[in-house]
């Protein structure tokens, strides 16, 4: 298995994977305005820009990737595994190594939970500090958790 930070030459399976992993979870918990939402916010561009930014890792396993991480400051914003390989460690590998990367200049990490990942968070030890909504298109609304943890810092 090999954990790297991303480069352009990744933006486009990295997009494939973010976008299938979306659409094949989130129907089960969100009404299909807010997956639209979910798959233009995480757009081609705005994964170029984070890959710019070095702050985007994948996830490959016998030359296939299978998972995605990114952050900006203290705050991970964008953690998918492909539903293939979900249940199986690999997210919270990604979550693991991000928050290392994090714990070298903070010591709070927080991050915006969708509904079908806030369990997983809790495990890891973030709580709830507060509960969103976002209104969509036709009168759909997003709800989502924000969350923080407390991390050890890293020298």
């Amino acid at each position: 298995m090999e954990y790297r930070k991303a480069t352009k030459e990744d933006a486009e399976e990295i997009y494939r994977l973010v976008q299938d992993t979306m659409t094949a979870i989130y129907p089960k918990y969100y009404p299909a305005e807010v997956v639209d939402f979910f798959c233009r916010f995480h757009s081609r561009k705005s994964i170029v820009t984070d890959i710019d930014r070095g702050t985007v890792h994948v996830l490959i396993r016998n030359k296939r990737m299978i998972g995605t991480g990114s952050y900006e400051d203290n705050h991970i914003t964008r953690v998918y595994v492909d539903p293939d390989f979900q249940g199986k460690g690999y997210g919270s590998y990604l979550m693991r190594m991000l928050e290392e990367e994090i714990a070298r200049r903070y010591d709070t990490v927080y991050l915006d939970a969708s509904l079908p990942a806030s369990h997983l968070h809790e495990r890891r030890g973030y709580r709830t500090m507060k509960h969103e909504r976002l209104q969509v298109e036709n009168g759909a609304v997003l709800v989502y958790e924000i969350m923080q943890k407390n991390l050890v810092p890293i020298a």
